[in-house]
């Protein structure tokens, strides 16, 4: 971030405010509002820590309803519904994820819908519905990750491309439900949506390398599955490592907003049958481009 963002954001939300909860990932906003009629200024602040800490919470945001959600949501960019599974009535881009419906499992590390070219550049997500215990979700930093890499291994991810798709692989879902595998194969899989991207993006506002990987990863363009698995592994694991990541405890009312081009995600399925419900923004991204200026490229097709 430049002397002038820190500047800016210092001006708008005092800095007692912004509440860092890792050295490198996450940081609490307090004492903060949200609604559509926030001030440019604010929202220029909001933005600038996103870019920093890529996830930022919110406490005590039970005022938002889906209008609301949507209207703060938007005054960061277009919103965009789910490519397969819709918005909620009445919603341009909201979507329910609860459990209690068949295929919202999210218990995988992931960056949202990377087998799209252009996928969301933000997410919003509002706590409607949290179990009295467990449902926390943890993120990661896929830029932290990027330069905990040695030189050499971060010069081999710079040339790497994958596919990324939302065909199902059940074998790595061994608690995935017969009712999540029936809405899998009937719903989420009839159109395949497949891209091609660099493993390693450049941040359209920060000039950021951050690797593209997670749970949609198929296979690496040009390397036998064998190899390419063990690079995967072997990136994956400096994503995930727990020092590079931030744990989040939900209550209901609770806003959390991460840059889906700088993280991965991981919703921990540990809270048995009780109801968690959290309703879900998405804004339009860029497509990715590579360090020497290639652009994702995607294709759709039937499921088979």
């Amino acid at each position: 971030m430049s002397e002038a963002a820190f500047i800016e954001i210092d001006s708008v939300i005092p800095r007692a405010d912004v509440v860092k909860r890792t050295a490198r990932i996450g940081a609490e906003i307090r004492n903060l509002k949200l609604s559509g009629d926030l001030p440019d200024q604010t929202i220029a602040a909001l933005n600038g820590a996103l870019l920093e800490h890529k996830v930022i919470f919110f406490r005590d945001q039970g005022h938002l309803d889906d209008a609301e959600h949507e209207r703060f949501a938007q005054r960061f960019g277009r919103l965009v519904p789910h490519p397969i599974m819709g918005a909620a009535k009445g919603t341009t881009s909201v979507l329910e994820i609860d459990l209690r419906q068949a295929g919202n499992r999210a218990d995988l590390w992931h960056a949202d819908l990377t087998m799209i070219d252009a996928y969301p550049k933000i997410v919003v997500l509002r706590a409607a519905v949290i179990p009295p215990f467990g449902g926390d979700t943890v993120w990661s930093n896929t830029v932290a990750a990027y330069l905990d890499l040695s030189p050499p291994l971060q010069r081999l991810a710079d040339e790497l491309w994958a596919v990324h798709n939302n065909a199902v692989d059940y074998t790595v879902m061994p608690r995935a439900r017969e009712v999540d595998k029936e809405y899998w194969d009937k719903v989420y899989t009839r159109t395949i949506y497949e891209t091609e991207h660099p493993v390693v993006r450049v941040h359209p506002e920060t000039g950021e390398r951050a690797l593209v990987l997670g749970d949609p990863v198929r296979r690496f363009i040009g390397l036998p599955k064998y190899d390419g698995q063990r690079l995967f592994d072997l990136f994956q694991f400096h994503i995930t490592a727990p020092e590079n990541t931030v744990r989040w405890n939900w209550r209901e009312g609770d806003v959390a907003m991460w840059d889906n081009r700088s993280t991965q995600h991981y919703a921990i399925s540990d809270y048995g049958d009780q109801h968690r419900q959290v309703r879900r923004v998405t804004i339009d991204g860029e497509v990715p481009i590579s360090v020497d200026g290639k652009c994702s490229v995607m294709r759709i097709r039937p499921s088979k």
